[in-house]
């Protein structure tokens, strides 16, 4: 199984920079037994999410790129 095999759909992260609309954001998401930084965009109809929120990936775009949207509601 390659690296791009790994389903990241429905795994936890951080937003470790601010993911928004129009912004090119990045979280950090424990997987292969560490932990590693993707891009990150907002779900569509998801406003800014902030430094520290804890996010789901919804989608995975191989190999650095995620969509996601908050764990929990505020």
């Amino acid at each position: 199984m390659g690296d791009d095999d790994v389903d990241m759909v429905g795994m936890p992260g951080r937003v470790t920079g601010t993911v928004g609309p129009g912004l090119v954001g990045e979280v950090i998401v424990r997987i292969r037994g560490g932990a590693e930084h993707f891009l990150a965009y907002p779900v569509q109809g998801t406003g800014r999410l902030a430094v520290g929120t804890v996010v789901t990936v919804v989608e995975y775009l191989p190999p650095r790129t995620v969509y996601v949207m908050a764990a929990y509601d505020n």
